[in-house]
C-alpha cells in the first residue's frame, strides 16, 4: 500500500530505491541538501555522472546511480526559485515533484525520499512548498493507484517538519 511520511533524518541516510536531489540546472554539486548528496555519494562519480546527462530544465527531473548512499538511486529535480510566485512557481514546484516520482515509475522504483525543494537557498515560501510537495505526491497516488510508492520527505528541522504533518494531515482528514 501507498504512503506518504515525514521523517525528522538526513536524506542522505535513507535505504530507499531512490533519493531525490534539490538539483540545480546544471546538475552541478550546490550547497545544502545538493551538497550533502554530492558529498555523501562521492563528489567525483556523481559529478561525472550528471556532466553526461548535460542538464535539466527547471520543473524536470534526471536520474543517476546512487553511488555511495544506501540509496540505489538519486533522482535529480529542479525547483523554480521564488520570484514572487507569478512567474509559474508554484506549477514548476509541482511539476519537479510529478517529473520525480514519474522517473521512479518509469524505472520500477517504489520508494523515493524527498527533501523539500525549492525552500532552501531558492526561497520558496514553506508553507507553499510543503503544499506543492503534498499535492503532487497525492496526485501521483491517485493517478497510479495500482502502482506501489511509498514516499518519505526527510527534513532536519522541527519547524518544517511540524509544518508539513499539519498540511499532510489536513490533506487526509
Amino acid at each position: 500500500m501507498s504512503n506518504i511520511e515525514i521523517k525528522k533524518i538526513s536524506i542522505t541516510e535513507l535505504a530507499t530505491d531512490a533519493i531525490v536531489n534539490a538539483a540545480n540546472e546544471g546538475l552541478r554539486a550546490g550547497g545544502g541538501v545538493c551538497g550533502a548528496i554530492f558529498r555523501e555519494a562521492g563528489l567525483e562519480k556523481l559529478s561525472v555522472a550528471c556532466s553526461a546527462i548535460g542538464g535539466c530544465k527547471t520543473g524536470h527531473a534526471a536520474i543517476t546511480e546512487g553511488f555511495d548512499l544506501p540509496a540505489k538511486y538519486i533522482i535529480h529535480a529542479v525547483g523554480p526559485i521564488w520570484n514572487g510566485g507569478k512567474n509559474g512557481e508554484p506549477e514548476l514546484l509541482y511539476s519537479a515533484y510529478k517529473s520525480s516520482l514519474n522517473v521512479a515509475m518509469d524505472n520500477g522504483l517504489h520508494s523515493i525520499a524527498f527533501p523539500l525543494i525549492s525552500a532552501g537557498i531558492y526561497g520558496y515560501p514553506l508553507r507553499g512548498a510543503w503544499e506543492q510537495a503534498i499535492s503532487a505526491c497525492n496526485g501521483f497516488l491517485d493517478e497510479h493507484p495500482d502502482y506501489e510508492m511509498n514516499i518519505i520527505f526527510a527534513v532536519l528541522d522541527d519547524r518544517i517538519m511540524n509544518d508539513g504533518v499539519e498540511i499532510l494531515k489536513g490533506c487526509n482528514a
